[in-house]
C-alpha cells in the first residue's frame, strides 16, 4: 500500500486551561480530500496550525510524508491558504506577480538562471486558478474572490503535494465561492491531497472523501465519507454517535 502522506495518532492539544483537541487520529494517502467540520472553537484551525508547525502539540505522533513532524524539512511539499483576504490590506502596493512569486523567494529557490523557469511556474499557477493575464494588476484592486484565487496560486507555485486550506471561501460572494471550490476539486482530481475547513458544511461534506468531525466534546471522529448520511454526520457532530474510524 502506498505510504501515508499524513498520519496522526492520539493527538492532544490544550490552550492553557482549555482542552481543544483530544485523541485525534487520522491517516491520509495521495489524492484524499479531508474535510474538517465542527463548531467555531472546536479545534479546526488549531489542527491545521499544528500540522504547519505553527503550534506545538502536547502529546501524540504526527508523520508527514513518512517523517516525524519535528524532522520534516521538505516544506515545499505543503501549500497553505489561510482565511483570506478579509484581513488583507487593500492598499498594499504589490502586483499579482509579486504576491505569487514571493512564495518562491521565501523558499530560497530563486536564482538568476531559474528566472524563466520561475516565470513559467507563476504562469502555470495562475492558469490553474483562472487568473492568467492578471500578473501586473495590483492585488488591492481585485475583488475578494480574485484575491483569494491569487493566494491559491501563491500556494501552488511551489508545486505542493498536500494543500491545507482554512476556510478559503469565507468573505467572498457565492459565485466566487463556487469558482474557488471548483478549482480545489479540480486540483484534487489531478491527485493533490487536500485538507480543508469550510463554514459551508454541506458543501465540504459533498466534496470530501474523508471527514474529521469535531463533536461538542472536542474529540475528533475520523470517518470515511462513502456510506455516511447527512443525518449520521449530524449525529456525530452532536456527540450522539459512537466512534467508527475510517
Amino acid at each position: 500500500m502506498e505510504r501515508e502522506i499524513l498520519k496522526i495518532e492520539n493527538l492532544c492539544f490544550d490552550y492553557s486551561d482549555t482542552s481543544v483537541l483530544r485523541d485525534v487520529n487520522l491517516s491520509l494517502h495521495r489524492g484524499d480530500f479531508l474535510g474538517i467540520i465542527g463548531a467555531n472553537g472546536a479545534g479546526k484551525s488549531t489542527l491545521i496550525k499544528i500540522i504547519l508547525k505553527i503550534l506545538p502539540y502536547d502529546k501524540g505522533n504526527i508523520t508527514l510524508f513518512g517523517d516525524a513532524l519535528a524532522k520534516f524539512r521538505d516544506d515545499y511539499k505543503i501549500g497553505y491558504v489561510s482565511q483570506k483576504a478579509n484581513s488583507f490590506n487593500s492598499g498594499f502596493p504589490a502586483t499579482v506577480k509579486e504576491v505569487v512569486m514571493a512564495n518562491l523567494y521565501s523558499r530560497k529557490k530563486i536564482d538568476k538562471a531559474n528566472r524563466e523557469t520561475n516565470r513559467e511556474k507563476m504562469r502555470a499557477a495562475l492558469e490553474k486558478v483562472g487568473m492568467e493575464g492578471y500578473e501586473n494588476k495590483l492585488i488591492g484592486k481585485l475583488s475578494g474572490g480574485q484575491q483569494q484565487r491569487v493566494f491559491i496560486a501563491r500556494a501552488l507555485i511551489s508545486e505542493p503535494e498536500l494543500l491545507l486550506m482554512d476556510e478559503p471561501t469565507v468573505g467572498v460572494d457565492a459565485k466566487s465561492a463556487r469558482q474557488i471550490m471548483d478549482i480545489i476539486c479540480d486540483l484534487n482530481k489531478r491527485g493533490m491531497t487536500i485538507i480543508m475547513t469550510n463554514h459551508d458544511t454541506p458543501e465540504l461534506v459533498r466534496v470530501s472523501n474523508k471527514l474529521l468531525i469535531f463533536c461538542e466534546h472536542g474529540n475528533g471522529e475520523f470517518v470515511s465519507r462513502n456510506n455516511l448520511t447527512m443525518q449520521e454526520i449530524n449525529d456525530i457532530f452532536a456527540g450522539r454517535r459512537s466512534h467508527h474510524h475510517a
